[in-house]
């Protein structure tokens, strides 16, 4: 990899930037001080200085964000808050992207990564990787509708869904709160098979991604990095 990719590519500035930096000689490769930014070098085994500050390069990165409501899944927009905004510019640099989309009013796990080829595989129609969510719905529902999510609903736009799994947990004063786990990921799914049984979501987190469950521990809006055993699940799909 030329040194100026790398450096650009690690945050230390535009080319122009890194062109400067490395004109006023504050970038060393194994201990030596270097001025050219065509120099190769292997970031896996050379050793790369920039003002005394060892580079520690790394391709990709992968976080789990506890998504709050506001912000939209995408990584600009001129009149929304996104979820990018919400990562500090030590992340920003390596343009990471949210791994499917959850509504700008819908909490919960999201996974942002630059890593596209991983992203394509959890998002895959061919894994059916469950999605598994918590929902407050307007209305009560029934065993009735858990037996048309188990049957698969059709939607507004005449689409079937596969099978869905629907779970009351409570119903009370017109309101219940279940846990429904898909493996598809269409535009609104959740509302609307919930609007296709006659009620409606009035609140939804997503809780879990196959195996990547949302830490509990991590306050609506932070991240963190995923551990390894949540990164080996990922990679394995």
């Amino acid at each position: 990899m030329r040194l100026d990719k790398l450096l650009s590519h690690m945050g230390y500035g535009s080319r122009k930037e890194v062109k400067e930096l490395l004109k006023k000689s504050h970038v060393m490769v194994n201990q030596k001080k270097v001025r050219n930014g065509n120099v190769h070098v292997d970031p896996e085994t050379d050793e790369v200085l920039v003002q005394g500050e060892l580079v520690q390069y790394r391709e990709f990165i992968y976080l789990m964000l506890h998504k709050p409501p506001g912000y939209i899944s995408a990584t600009v927009d001129e009149r929304e808050k996104t979820v990018i905004d919400l990562l500090a510019d030590e992340w920003k640099i390596f343009s990471p992207f949210p791994v499917g989309r959850l509504d700008k009013d819908t909490e919960g796990l999201l996974l942002m990564t630059n890593d596209g080829k991983l992203a394509h595989q959890l998002l895959s129609p061919k894994k059916e990787i469950d999605k598994t969510y918590y929902a407050k719905v307007k209305g009560e529902m029934t065993t009735a509708d858990i037996d048309a999510f188990q049957a698969g609903v059709l939607l507004d736009d005449g689409y079937k869904t596969k099978p869905a799994t629907l779970e009351i947990l409570t119903s009370q004063n017109g309101l219940t709160e279940v846990r429904i786990v898909i493996t598809e990921g269409k535009f609104h799914q959740v509302k609307r098979m919930v609007r296709a049984v006659g009620k409606e979501v009035v609140y939804l987190k997503r809780l879990q991604m196959g195996e990547l469950v949302l830490d509990p521990e991590l306050p609506m809006g932070a991240y963190r990095e995923l551990t390894e055993d949540e990164l080996s699940y990922c990679l394995s799909r």
